[in-house]
Parts: C-alpha cells; structure tokens; sequence
C-alpha cells in the first residue's frame, strides 16, 4: 500500500500600495463624503421647515455619499486584514465616479444654470443696515448659498479623486509602484 502526499502551495500575490497617496486620499473622500450627506440633508431639512417639494438631487446626493463613506469603511477593512485588491478599487471608484459626476453636472445646473439658479438668488438680494428681519435673511441666503459652493467644490474634489484612485490601483496592479 503506497500512500501519495499530495501538497498544496498556496501563494497569495501582494499588492503594494502607496501608503501617504492611499491615506490622504482616504481622508479627502471621507470629507467630500460626509460634506455632501451633511450639505444636502439639510437642503431637505429647510425644504420640509418650508414646506417646498424636495429636488431629486438631495436624496440622491445624500445616498452616494452614503454609499462612499460605505465604499471607505469597505476599503478601511480590506487594509486592515491585508486583503485590499485593486480590482475591487478600480470596480468600486468607477460606479462612485459615474455616481458623483452625475450630482456633479447636476449640481452645476442648479448653482449656475441659466434661469433661476441658485447663484442668481446670491447676487440679487442686498441687506439694509444695522440688525433687522432683513439683515437676517440676507445672513440666512447666504449661508445656503455658501452650502450650495462649498458641496459643488466638494463634488469636484471627489470626481476628481474618485478618478485619481482609479488610475492609482491600475498602477498598483502592474507593480508600478515600489
């Protein structure tokens, strides 16, 4: 009776990734992230104060950035076991950057678009002097139109990262990095 030991070897191909590139991005995205849920969730608080209808790109903006700070724990955990695979990088940045060029182009149209933009309302309304009903309304417009600069900036940060990490975990796939 002979008996055959069968071995197995199972090899495991490491992927190096550029520690300082891979945390600064991990922080900007967090920020754009959690930027567009804070800006737009309280767009739709001021529209239920008011009793307005809600646009789509609220929710809309509020579940991708959702779905990114989702995507960063996802990526957070695969660091931390050691099992981060760029294709899983380069899957997940793609649908997040069709996600966020979407609220991007949209977002655009709101702020800057042709009649009745957002911008538009900025630039118009001038407040009296001294404290008054209508200093503070002017102080309330322009906080909202702050909100509304600050989550298209944010929008194109994240586009723009979302992109830049695409082209990172390609890189890291064919060992472009030491």
């Amino acid at each position: 009776m002979t008996t055959e030991i069968i071995r197995v070897v199972e090899r495991r191909r490491k992927y190096h990734w550029p520690e300082a590139q891979l945390n600064f991005w991990l922080i900007v995205m967090c920020a754009a992230g959690a930027t567009q849920v804070g800006v737009f969730g309280y767009f739709m608080h001021v529209q239920a104060v008011m009793r307005q209808g809600v646009p789509w790109i609220f929710p809309y903006m509020i579940a991708v950035g959702c779905l990114t700070l989702i995507f960063l724990f996802i990526i957070l955990v695969l660091i931390s076991q050691r099992q981060l695979l760029p294709g899983i990088v380069v899957l997940g940045s793609f649908i997040l950057f069709v996600l966020w060029l979407t609220g991007l182009i949209e977002t655009a149209i709101q702020l800057y678009g042709p009649k009745g933009s957002v911008n538009s309302y900025c630039t118009a309304y001038r407040p009296s002097s001294g404290p008054s009903a209508s200093t503070l309304a002017w102080l309330e417009t322009q906080g909202i139109c702050n909100d509304w600069r600050a989550a298209f900036a944010m929008l194109i940060v994240g586009t723009v990262f979302l992109l830049w990490m695409m082209v990172m975990a390609w890189q890291v796939n064919r060992d472009d990095f030491e």
